[in-house]
């Protein structure tokens, strides 16, 4: 059973064609600057493996129709497809932004569900249009195939008022729908889902702090299996220190730059997100080059490190408080998460008396799956658990149509 996962960008599509019966990516790929001149799309056969091809297209893409026609001629092609034609593709699962607070699970893709994606264009005016664009695309490429939607805000609406509501005149809340919703729900749920299929306890006992760490951050403290509070706001630029993103600053920056550098709404706003965090710092957004840097000397790339790193452990802290001080594990995911011992060392450095105890050893070797990299004394376990948003999204989609 093969399900296509698609995230659609305002100017970029990223693809996944999964092996539901065995959980293998057949492909993957993204089509770049759709609308513009110079388009190319990237496409993977059998991606991470030691059979791995890649096929690039250099060619422009007037709409994002003709990106995914390419894309469904090289999944159908003689030579190097990986299906004989889309009518073997059972279902598609889209990554959608924001769902508000009117759709808080994965949804079969209806005209009620396609309006509710119109509503939140102003909370994700970014991400939701081309969402729906995508959404809109596959049905005209692909009649008569499910579509389902998975929405990136959908497990932060586990959180209690007092987690999700912002301290501002409560009619805001109301007129607006200001609150906190937090990202990258899809991955943190996956990773919640994974975490108590490692411990080997249901996932309604489960208390745990998710953190997912790559060039967007954040975290989530879940508890009882659902989200009990989570690092990202009403955007996703609260919360810790990111690539490009500052994450919590003290409001009043906000107004004092804009009078002080003359900046308009939306130039204030692309400072925040795309000339901040550790770019805004020292001037690189990968860990690898800060590392690098650090080696030689740079002391802005040593800052930025420390400021990343005093984010991710007060907002850990506080976590660990939310849950009483015991939860069951501490878990490192995407990027950073993943492949930097050096961060995920300091984020636990000292720790021990709160009962986290790093097995050094463990942590610095590089281990496929899901693996403990706490001593075995460690009252708080510490995890390293691999993402897999794609992968949830295609199971989403097929539970969603009870397969």
């Amino acid at each position: 059973m093969k399900v296509l996962v698609i995230n659609a960008g305002s100017s970029s599509c990223k693809y996944q064609l999964l092996e539901m019966d065995t959980k293998t990516v057949l492909c993957s790929g993204i089509a770049e600057r759709i609308g513009q001149q110079n388009g190319r799309l990237t496409h993977k056969i059998a991606p991470g493996t030691d059979r791995e091809k890649k096929i690039v297209r250099d060619e422009d893409f007037r709409t994002h129709v003709e990106a995914m026609e390419l894309v469904i001629a090289l999944l159908t092609d003689p030579a190097d497809g990986v299906i004989r034609d889309k009518g073997e593709i059972f279902a598609i699962g889209h990554r959608v932004l924001h769902g508000g607070e009117s759709i808080t699970e994965p949804v079969l893709v209806d005209q009620h569900v396609k309006d509710v994606i119109k509503e939140c264009f102003l909370l994700g005016p970014l991400h939701n249009p081309a969402n729906l664009m995508g959404i809109e695309v596959a049905e005209k490429l692909f009649p008569g195939v499910p579509n389902v939607a998975v929405f990136d805000t959908a497990f932060g609406m586990g959180m209690p008022p007092e987690a999700f509501m912002y301290a501002l005149p409560y009619e805001l809340y109301e007129e607006l729908k200001i609150r906190r919703y937090g990202f990258h729900g899809t991955s943190h749920k996956y990773i919640a889902r994974k975490t108590a299929e490692y411990l080997g306890k249901p996932q309604g006992e489960l208390n745990s702090v998710t953190m997912h760490l790559g060039n967007g951050s954040s975290m989530s403290c879940v508890k009882n299996g659902t989200c009990f509070d989570t690092s990202m706001g009403l955007t996703p630029l609260e919360g810790l220190i990111m690539g490009t993103r500052c994450g919590s600053i003290d409001p009043a920056i906000v107004p004092f730059i804009q009078e002080k550098k003359g900046y308009s709404p939306a130039e204030a706003d692309a400072v925040m997100n795309k000339k901040s965090g550790l770019l805004g710092i020292c001037g690189f957004t990968d860990m690898r080059d800060v590392h690098a840097e650090i080696e030689k000397g740079n002391k802005r790339a040593a800052l930025a490190l420390q400021m990343l790193v005093r984010s991710i452990r007060k907002t850990l802290g506080a976590y660990i408080f939310l849950l009483d001080g015991k939860p069951d594990a501490i878990v490192f995911t995407a990027g950073i998460g993943e492949n930097d011992p050096i961060v995920r060392a300091a984020v636990c450095e000292g720790l021990e008396g709160l009962g986290i105890k790093l097995d050094h050893k463990e942590n610095d070797t590089r281990k496929p799956g899901a693996r403990t990299i706490s001593t075995p004394d460690s009252r708080i376990r510490v995890l390293v658990i691999p993402t897999d948003e794609e992968l949830e999204i295609a199971e989403a989609t097929l539970r969603v149509l009870g397969k």
